[in-house]
């Protein structure tokens, strides 16, 4: 007999709790060292931009003399949630009726009621989610959701922006973010916050290879406008190009492809089945907003007219306009410079095919500027230039851009046009 102890290693012990506490916390503090800058940048430029559109308001005080269902109301936050902003709180308060009834004796934009489904659910059914958990009302409610979602997106751009230029570029984009024309937008009852929040994540869930992420974002972003359409290609064509490279995680890619698109095409098809009619959303949108996909007839005619100082043409709002034609211009200066950058796919497509919606479209022009503001990927050229820019003078740039935004990008959008 040996007289020998077979000897097994010691299983493997777990670090204490303490330890791992420390681990965690530690990981933390650096995530909020560097989140915490690029929160502070945003909130301090829209606070300044939104300070200056109150304050234009109750100088002009016209938001008195309106209807508060169409662009005002007893005080001037209220106009943050009228025209689409009514919308919401109708549906998150009753629900939907997807039908086209006549308003008698309307005139004007606004012809028809009951058709509230041409507007998507998920910013509703958010504000009456946080309206049931805050016992805020549903405008307080909405606002939140807004404001929340609009940090939420900076954070996003920060990140997108970081793989070109670095931190100090991602500083500079989510600064644009706060001071683009639209920018209004960010802090109203409006539900774009909360779209470009969902889409800035998504592609940077396709530039991470987090394809379920990506396309669980995509999916809930389907729900919120239907300009997601461009966010469903470019990940389908972002998963496709994977597959054609790897022979790997086929599972996961084309999971992410099949489950893109079901919010939007569920929405599309819950309202077509309503109304008895598969193109029932579409009808809704010509019938109720005379919006309208003309392959950019409508948008032809606007920059034909203004360019020989002609207001004529449908749905004329000039100051609203000018901003409107400034935006689409400096996209189109922008989009060389962004492929110049070779910019993932996902990038590329959903920057194109966003723009082509929106000017592909009829529809009231001045909005254009709200509907360009998801292009987020159009703030990486321009911040890859401004990181050059030492701390203080980009803030200051950028400060004096957040000061004449609550004119262009609020006053103008909410009080001289239609938002």
């Amino acid at each position: 007999m040996s007289d020998t102890t077979t000897l097994t290693p010691p299983a493997a012990v777990a670090p204490p709790i303490p330890v791992r506490l420390h681990a965690v916390g530690g990981r933390l503090a650096r995530v909020a060292g560097r989140c915490a800058p690029v929160l502070a940048l945003y909130g301090t430029l829209k606070l300044i931009g939104f300070c200056v559109f109150m304050y234009l308001l109750n100088s002009a005080g016209d938001f008195r003399k309106r209807d508060p269902r169409f662009g005002g109301g007893a005080h001037a936050w209220d106009v943050l949630a009228t025209w689409d902003g009514w919308w919401y709180q109708q549906i998150a308060a009753h629900g939907y009726h997807p039908a086209l009834v006549p308003v008698p004796g309307a005139t004007g934009l606004i012809t028809i009621e009951g058709n509230s489904a041409a507007f998507f659910p998920l910013y509703p059914a958010a504000m009456r989610l946080v309206s049931a958990c805050t016992g805020l009302g549903l405008y307080g409610s909405g606002m939140l959701v807004s404001v929340v979602a609009s940090f939420v997106a900076a954070l996003g751009i920060h990140a997108v922006t970081a793989r070109f230029g670095g931190h100090r570029a991602g500083l500079a984009a989510a600064g644009l973010w706060a001071v683009w024309p639209g920018s209004g937008m960010e802090w109203s009852a409006y539900s774009e916050s909360l779209y470009v929040a969902l889409a800035v994540w998504a592609c940077h869930a396709v530039m991470s290879e987090r394809w379920l992420t990506a396309g669980v974002l995509t999916f809930t972003s389907g729900l919120n406008r239907p300009t997601a359409a461009a966010l469903v290609a470019a990940l389908t064509v972002a998963a496709l190009l994977a597959l054609h490279r790897r022979q790997e995680d086929h599972a996961r890619l084309w999971t992410a492809i099949l489950l893109a698109p079901l919010g939007l095409v569920g929405y599309l098809l819950w309202v077509g089945d309503r109304m008895g009619n598969l193109a029932g959303y579409f009808a809704l949108q010509k019938g109720a907003w005379a919006h309208t996909f003309d392959y950019g007839e409508h948008t032809v005619d606007v920059f034909s007219s203004i360019a020989v100082g002609h207001f004529d043409y449908l749905f004329a709002y000039p100051f609203e306009d000018i901003i409107g034609v400034a935006v689409v211009l400096l996209a189109v200066l922008l989009i060389p410079l962004l492929i110049r950058l070779r910019p993932p796919a996902v990038l590329t497509v959903y920057t194109l095919l966003t723009l082509a919606l929106v000017l592909g479209s009829q529809q009231i022009f001045g909005n254009v500027s709200r509907y360009l503001l998801p292009l987020f990927p159009l703030f990486v050229p321009l911040a890859v230039r401004l990181r050059g820019l030492g701390l203080p003078t980009l803030c200051l740039l950028l400060g004096i851009a957040a000061v004449a935004s609550g004119s262009y990008a609020g006053y103008v959008l909410f009080e001289a046009g239609v938002p």
